[in-house]
């Protein structure tokens, strides 16, 4: 009852608007420098954002701003109609964040289904182990990223293409409202990086979320992108 009540007063997203910077500088904790300045922006609901620029453009450092990891120290962030950071703990239990460089090395042991249950994690007590339509969750989320058979593989013995999927059944398997991907093609080859962004897009219709992003290399998720944010030197340079 509480948790509804609170959604009720807080949650402000009258125009479908999963991300919505408005004026926003922020900037790493002890330094004086800004990392992001005067950005301003949205993305729609159920879409697929792509932010793009050179190193050092701050594409990164939009991604933590959007979880709450930096705060805005002036402008407004509202994220899933939830305001940062005010409420920045429900929005990370509505999203998922894939970092750079998921690779794991041959002597990870850790297999493809226990590293996809930890995606359910946040919303489990330590303890507690995974239900039966918990545990068919996870199996549907490697059945989606086309895993199923390798469930009991250690990930350390996939290739660099499939510890991607592996990964991306991860974020899956919790059925986020906002999904982050932070330069999902660097370690993958040209055919590693269509594939990716055609299982990007196929996350995004499955569960009718919003994914943004990151990364380098447009021409591979080019076709399914719905907006494209390119940065410069902490700012929007241009929204396409």
């Amino acid at each position: 009852m509480g948790e509804r009540t609170c959604e009720r007063v807080h949650r402000d997203n009258r125009d479908n608007i999963a991300v919505y910077l408005e004026n926003v500088t922020t900037a790493y904790p002890r330094c004086t420098d800004p990392a992001l300045k005067e950005v301003s922006l949205s993305i729609e609901e159920g879409s697929i954002a792509l932010v793009t620029g050179p190193n050092g453009a701050g594409k990164t450092t939009l991604l933590e701003l959007i979880l709450g990891f930096l705060r805005p120290l002036v402008g407004t962030v509202r994220i899933l109609g939830y305001r940062i950071p005010e409420h920045v703990r429900k929005v990370r239990l509505l999203s998922s964040y894939l970092m750079q460089d998921f690779m794991r090395g041959p002597n990870e042991t850790y297999t493809v289904k226990q590293v996809v249950s930890m995606g359910l994690a946040p919303y489990k007590p330590p303890i507690r182990s995974l239900s039966d339509k918990e545990k068919k969750r996870v199996i549907e989320a490697i059945a989606t990223v086309g895993l199923l058979g390798l469930e009991d593989r250690p990930i350390g013995t996939l290739s660099g293409g499939q510890q991607q999927r592996v990964f991306l059944a991860r974020v899956l398997v919790r059925q986020p409202k906002l999904i982050l991907l932070d330069e999902p093609f660097s370690s993958l080859d040209r055919e590693g990086r269509i594939e990716c962004s055609e299982l990007i897009n196929k996350i995004k219709t499955k569960l009718n979320t919003t994914i943004v992003v990151v990364s380098h290399d447009k021409k591979p998720i080019l076709k399914y992108v719905d907006k494209i944010i390119e940065m410069e030197n902490g700012r929007v340079a241009r929204i396409k």
